[in-house]
């Protein structure tokens, strides 16, 4: 809507699920330092590559027809503000508040199903069957090349199966590494994010199904080819890591630094809410009720929700049993 070309719309996507902090964060934490290093060059490397192909096939007339439908939907409102004002008023750190509360109800669902999703495969899908659907027991009888080619073709297509992208993928990309999926693979899988079902399914609601598939494609494509530049990279570096699953088993609840971290954020993230809920007190003071938002039913809450409530199912019945 504020006119930015499609090929910085597109790249704009890849940087804002793929070079985040929080991403780069679980994935230090669950896969390790190599990874880390390869999420922050694939990402970069998944937008020049994404540019170069749209620059290649650029379907004028449906970008054309998707602009005009969202700029149809435009509400017009002047976002212009003075930023030193915001900083120092109330009202500008009621809106930091909103904005947290915001973002995790966007991310909340997903990360709660991908940890559950996560645990039902580690626990009842064996290791044999992702070692057979990733070719892990050809090593040695295909070529390499073949055998990475797949992984990296297939990966994308088991990410679109799970519904969850982003940092929900992350603990489900740690199962695959323990199960011996290779590096490739394992990069491909978590690039992936932007083509999981319901993230085509917004697109297609602001662009259309024509525009949200060129899209996929574009991502497919992208996604492949950095995968195989970055295992070429990092075998030739000496720098592929063998596995990661073993980065989070050892884990444990003690008294230590991250405790008291943990207490720290959570009392900011009290404070946060806090804010959050004077910035919805002050828009209702002023009238303005947001009554919007979908009207059909929302599938990833009930799923969610149940993944809520198998995990309170299970912890009770550990708790009881222990």
């Amino acid at each position: 809507m504020k006119g930015a070309h499609w090929i910085a719309a597109v790249a704009f996507m890849f940087a804002s699920t793929n070079l985040v902090i929080e991403l780069g964060i679980l994935i230090l934490i669950f896969l390790g330092w190599q990874y880390l290093v390869a999420e922050i060059i694939g990402g970069l490397l998944l937008i020049a590559i994404s540019s170069l192909l749209m620059r290649t096939v650029y379907p004028q007339r449906w970008l054309q027809e998707a602009r005009e439908q969202v700029e149809a939907d435009d509400s017009g409102e002047d976002d212009s503000f003075d930023p030193w004002q915001r900083i120092t008023s109330r009202e500008g750190w009621y809106r930091v508040g909103h904005q947290f509360v915001m973002e995790w109800k966007m991310v909340w669902q997903e990360i709660l199903i991908g940890f559950t999703i996560a645990g039902f495969m580690k626990a009842f899908v064996p290791a044999a069957f992702w070692e057979a659907l990733f070719l892990q027991s050809y090593k040695g009888s295909l070529p390499d090349f073949l055998i990475t080619l797949e992984n990296v073709m297939v990966a994308p297509f088991v990410a679109a199966a799970t519904f969850i992208g982003s940092m929900g993928n992350i603990p489900l990309a740690t199962v695959l590494a323990g199960s011996g999926v290779g590096f490739a693979g394992l990069m491909a899988f978590i690039y992936s994010d932007l083509m999981v079902p319901p993230l085509v399914k917004v697109n297609a609601k602001y662009y259309g199904w024509k525009v949200a598939l060129y899209i996929a494609g574009i991502m497919f494509v992208s996604i492949v080819a950095t995968a195989l530049i970055l295992d070429t990279g990092f075998s030739l570096a000496g720098l592929t890591p063998e596995g990661a699953a073993q980065q989070a088993s050892g884990s444990h609840f003690g008294i230590d630094y991250t405790f008291f971290l943990n207490l720290a954020f959570v009392v900011l993230g009290g404070v946060l809410l806090w804010l959050h809920r004077r910035h919805v007190a002050l828009l209702d003071d002023h009238g303005n009720h947001d009554h919007g938002g979908d009207q059909g039913i929302d599938i990833q809450k009930y799923v969610a929700w149940t993944a809520l409530s198998i995990l309170a199912t299970g912890i009770a019945s550990y708790a009881f049993t222990a």
